[in-house]
């Protein structure tokens, strides 16, 4: 079974690459970067997957500079739009397997509780809108006869962290220069691994299993401000030494920290739809507590001489 990764340079790419190769033969691998393919240009793309023949398409590939795509919609919309569109029609067409990857974004933030997949969407940014846009692209590629083709999981995820840049390390390098940092605490989502989502999300996609949308979290839910709390307890638990103490930490409002792009007050997304497919496909498969994967990376980050 050949397995082909589009946007391997990312976080979630890197977190494939590491997954993949432990599991399969490099000759049933490929792993494209915008290096090897621009994703703005789907012959480009069309000509990558008629060579190549993949079972299953892994797009960990996304415009996802919030606040650029406001003033660079065309782009946006060519990699989160476009570009998945382009690999849906090819899996539908060719009895392969499509794992996409989505986002919060594609929620305003105003409701109360928990989003479940079946929750009104309404983007509040170019992000958000384009995002929502590849996830119908896809559902529109393999129509109504999806038994007949292959099929398609779009997993819809937030604060991602892993290898790379991300409000973790952020918050991190920002506490060793600083003695106090003020944090955002009226926006609530839940920080999930790169690691953990690769492996949960291709546990799913390698089985037979329904086509769909599933949000894709670890359990619990925090704000901005809690989590910068956990990340700089964590580092000073492992001795690390910082400027900025817990204590030092100010949590405000989101409208005291003005943005081009606005962002959903409320990311929390329930998971019960995702836990019952993986049941279904046989996939006993755990949803760790967001706090144990983040001491985890910070860990990681402090092993590796990252903080």
């Amino acid at each position: 079974m050949k397995v082909i990764l589009f946007g391997k340079d990312g976080q979630l790419g890197r977190a494939f690459q590491a997954l993949l190769s432990e599991r399969f033969d490099a000759e049933q691998l490929l792993f494209l970067g915008r290096a090897e393919c621009d994703l703005t240009d789907t012959k480009k793309i069309e000509f990558a997957l008629t060579q190549f023949e993949p079972k299953i398409i892994i797009n960990a590939a996304a415009y996802t500079a919030v606040d650029q795509a406001e003033k660079d919609m065309e782009a946006a919309r060519s990699l989160n739009e476009l570009a998945p569109a382009c690999m849906a029609r090819y899996a539908a067409h060719n009895q392969a397997q499509l794992l996409h990857f989505s986002t919060d974004y594609v929620f305003d933030g105003s409701k109360v509780g928990w989003y479940e997949e079946s929750y009104a969407v309404n983007p509040l940014s170019v992000y958000g809108k384009t995002k929502l846009a590849g996830e119908r692209a896809i559902i529109s590629a393999f129509g109504n006869q999806q038994s007949e083709y292959g099929g398609y999981q779009i997993f819809r995820t937030s604060w991602v962290y892993g290898d790379g840049g991300n409000f973790i390390r952020t918050i991190l390098k920002l506490a060793k220069e600083r003695s106090q940092l003020r944090i955002i605490a009226d926006q609530f989502g839940v920080p999930t691994s790169a690691g953990w989502l690769a492996d949960m999300s291709f546990a799913l996609g390698s089985k037979p299993s329904d086509s769909g949308i599933y949000h894709a979290v670890p359990s619990g839910d925090t704000s901005w401000y809690g989590l910068a709390v956990l990340v700089i307890q964590s580092a000073l638990d492992l001795g690390v030494q910082l400027a900025c103490k817990p204590e030092d930490i100010k949590p405000i409002p989101a409208t005291e920290y003005s943005l081009p792009a606005p962002r959903p007050a409320n990311s929390k997304m329930a998971t019960d739809k995702l836990r019952l497919a993986l049941g279904k496909a046989g996939q006993d498969y755990v949803f760790p507590e967001w706090q144990g994967q983040v001491k985890m990376y910070v860990q990681h980050l402090a092993t590796q001489g990252l903080i």
